[in-house]
């Protein structure tokens, strides 16, 4: 942890060349907000102190991050970078750190490890402003890095002119910088807002600091991929598949089988246990975890789901807040909504769905059946077609099917009802009252044959 330093992420902007009002720093990569990426990066060196500048729909972002919201600050009219530090420099000189570590909300590939090397660099040179710069084949619209007689300038793609400002160094800046509080606040009253932009730029305090005595630093990074930002949906996708190669590659380090790695996709906050394997195309997101021997076949998504060990998961199904136990086994074609339990061995079969129900110890439901607000007991049989009728139309009402009963094919259990142990209940049937432990129930007309003529 650095204690000297405290951290900002610039997220107010609204991204215009991703054709969309919703906040840049929300749009996904691998299921989670770019701006995500960020904070997870800032905490892993400042810990809690982080601080967010949100402006553009910032009640979108404050929904996106609840936990956080104690450490956004309101930036109401996006003025530019140097107007967002303005806006949150009360609250850091209130934090009481001497530096602050500033980047952008949308640099997602940005890891612990590369602020690390430049924060390691900038301190040992006791730098006032230091600031990331990076060699790219295309400087696209990054800022320009000039560098005469000893001198160092930013200067906004936009606003460049070799004629006037000289050649370019070849490095652009990447947006992040480290920033001695006490030698940057009365420089902010200088900043001026005269160029294409109409706004207020960080990067005019290089030249504000230099021109006051104090130590500028760039720092050169080479091409190092980690401070590449996202403005538009290609470098949007881009990145996140630089993203998915990363974990896809740790994946494969730690032991687990990724097979047609190139079509897997693995979120971040996903777990996977050595042992496990991982079949393509397979989408794993949010807070899921596999445990070791546990086999998902292709073509399936998972969303926060629990995966027990040597579970098996055949093709095209979709989990979503499920849980699976030790052995049990999912589909093909099956899909377990949120609350979905199977427990150890039990299984579910093609076609069959589930939502808040309890598949218990051994128990079946192998096709083509619907199970909802239910608790189906150990070694129970569900058999084709049974649904479990849980909604009246205003309310939801609960099944509960004892440990080893037997639910003949294409029956109706109309909740709330209770099937005892071991209890049958025969194929066609429309079950509207409890049955007890061992009994048989048939709720069918009788069956009438005549001459078809």
């Amino acid at each position: 942890m650095y204690e000297r330093i405290g951290a900002l992420i610039l997220a107010a902007g609204k991204g215009t060349r991703m054709k969309s009002d919703a906040p840049k720093v929300l749009k996904t990569l691998l299921g989670e907000p770019m701006l995500w990426y960020g904070q997870q990066a800032l905490a892993a060196l400042c810990g809690a102190r982080v601080l967010t500048v949100v402006g553009h729909r910032a009640d979108m972002v404050a929904a996106a991050f609840p936990d956080l919201a104690d450490r956004f600050v309101l930036q109401a009219e996006q003025r530019g970078t140097g107007h967002a530090l303005m806006a949150a420099m009360p609250r850091l000189a209130q934090e009481g750190r001497e530096y602050v570590l500033v980047v952008n909300g949308d640099a997602p590939l940005v890891t612990p490890e590369s602020l690390a090397a430049f924060l390691d660099v900038a301190l040992g040179a006791a730098s006032d402003v230091a600031f990331v710069s990076i060699e790219l084949p295309d400087p696209g619209a990054y800022g320009r890095v000039v560098r005469r007689g000893g001198a160092v300038r930013i200067v906004e793609a936009k606003d460049y002119d070799a004629s006037r400002d000289g050649p370019a160094s070849g490095e652009i800046n990447a947006g992040v910088y480290l920033l001695r509080l006490a030698a940057v606040a009365p420089l902010l009253s200088r900043l001026g807002n005269d160029n294409t932009s109409g706004e207020y730029y960080i990067t005019d305090l290089v030249g504000l600091a230099q021109a006051a005595g104090g130590k500028v630093l760039a720092v050169n990074r080479g091409d190092d991929p980690a401070y590449l930002g996202i403005n538009s949906p290609a470098e949007l996708v881009a990145a996140e598949e630089s993203l998915r190669r990363r974990v896809v590659a740790g994946l494969l380090d730690a032991g687990v089988i990724v097979r047609a790695a190139d079509s897997v996709r693995v979120g971040p906050r996903v777990t996977v246990a050595p042992g496990a394997e991982l079949c393509g195309p397979l989408e794993l997101y949010g807070a899921t975890t596999v445990d070791a021997g546990a086999i998902l076949r292709s073509h399936n998504v998972l969303i926060d789901a629990a995966i027990g060990a040597n579970v098996t998961v055949q093709s095209f199904c979709h989990l979503e807040n499920a849980r699976v136990a030790r052995g049990a086994q999912v589909g093909p074609y099956a899909r377990l909504r949120p609350g979905a339990v199977l427990e150890e061995d039990a299984r579910v079969g093609n076609f069959v769905e589930m939502k808040k129900a309890t598949l218990g110890k051994g128990a079946k439901a192998s096709h083509l059946t619907y199970l909802g607000d239910a608790e189906v007991g150990a070694g129970s049989n569900i058999g084709a077609g049974t649904i479990t009728c849980n909604y009246d139309g205003t309310h939801k009402h609960k099944t509960v099917i004892g440990e080893g009963a037997f639910i003949g094919s294409n029956s109706a259990l109309v909740a709330p009802v209770t099937i005892g142990a071991r209890a049958l209940v025969g194929a066609g049937s429309v079950i509207t009252s409890d049955v007890p432990e061992g009994a048989l129930a048939l709720a069918r007309g009788r069956q009438v044959t005549k001459p078809r003529n």
